[in-house]
């Protein structure tokens, strides 16, 4: 898909982004791509590392649409990773965050309308299924743009499509390096906020494996949902340090026991393919039928019982502690 194509990735000095195009480098052969982000330390830093010829490094805010519009041109396909991710300070710099995730999430689908680009897919959370912090709540008003999206393209031929997961396992602002950190420094145990707090868990790699497999499956309008395990906060600090003592904390501002992916509000939208679930738009497409018990790969889905709702504390797959340390391993080597 992605031979003698142009591709840009937003935040693409991030983890994701980085992992994106080094994997876009190892499977195709593409035009371009071309990272845009709005940090120049982050983008210097990369360029040594990733210095093929097709790389573009574009400085930029998603919250500039005029610059946004500038680097889409002759893109084919848009990763739109960029966001203000982390819940606490969501909660205490709100402005900030919604100007980032719901008006520059706006800026993303002009700037790609305006270019023509082919398919656009943007990163959510499990965050933004019934949100109870701010930075769930602005993931959600951004999926709930680019999924109106594809009624906006009119004549054009732009796609638009979600991809919602979990925790990534080792990604920065998480709880793996956060752990990391203070069992370095020698601390005498690891606080834990809920003894009962649970968490959808994925690696890296098989984040960007599913949004790239998603290019493919996507007719437009979907929120993609990939079937992953979850994990015992409790039992990730035994597999990280069996030795430490535990010391609860209590929950964050904006933080949740569980997490959920597919509500049960949803649940007349769901539908479950073999390794993901689908969430179809709630509106109705002009030039669609709006059915996608079929995808473009022609993988055939069933629809979910009602009520039924994918939940990191009722999954049916728990890591255990081996498979905890496996996983770890596994995102060390990304």
């Amino acid at each position: 898909m992605f031979n003698n194509q142009s591709v840009l990735i937003t935040g693409g000095t991030g983890s994701f982004g980085k992992l994106y195009a080094k994997t876009i480098l190892e499977r195709y052969n593409p035009q371009r791509i071309v990272i845009y982000s709005r940090d120049e330390l982050k983008q210097f830093d990369m360029q040594p590392e990733f210095n093929h010829p097709c790389m573009r490094y574009f400085i930029g805010d998603i919250r500039d649409r005029d610059r946004l519009t500038q680097a889409m041109r002759g893109i084919d396909y848009v990763i739109h990773a960029a966001a203000l991710k982390q819940v606490p300070a969501a909660e205490y710099n709100p402005m900030e965050c919604i100007k980032t995730n719901i008006h520059g999430a706006e800026n993303v689908i002009h700037a790609a309308l305006d270019n023509n680009v082919t398919k656009v897919i943007a990163l959510s959370t499990d965050k933004a299924a019934n949100p109870i912090n701010l930075y769930g709540a602005t993931k959600l008003a951004s999926d709930k743009l680019f999924v109106a999206a594809n009624n906006m393209a009119g004549g054009h031929e732009t796609r638009f499509a979600v991809v919602r997961y979990g925790n990534v396992v080792g990604s920065r602002g998480s709880v793996v390096p956060f752990f990391k950190k203070l069992i370095q420094d020698g601390s005498p145990y690891l606080p834990i906020t809920h003894q009962e707090m649970t968490r959808f868990w994925i690696t890296l790699q098989q984040g960007v494996d599913f949004v790239l497999k998603n290019f493919d499956r996507m007719k437009g309008g979907e929120i993609f949902v990939p079937k992953i395990p979850s994990v015992k906060i409790v039992d990730l600090a035994k597999a990280m340090a069996p030795e430490l003592d535990q010391k609860i904390t209590g929950i964050r501002p904006g933080e949740k026991l569980h997490e959920i992916m597919c509500p049960a509000d949803d649940s007349h939208l769901t539908i479950e393919f073999e390794d993901h679930y689908v969430i179809a738009p709630t509106i109705n497409f002009v030039d669609s039928d709006n059915d996608y018990h079929t995808n473009a790969l022609n993988e055939k889905g069933k629809s979910v019982q009602q009520g039924y709702e994918y939940h990191s504390g009722k999954n049916e797959h728990f890591l255990d502690i081996s498979e905890i340390i496996e996983f770890n391993r596994m995102a060390d080597m990304a």
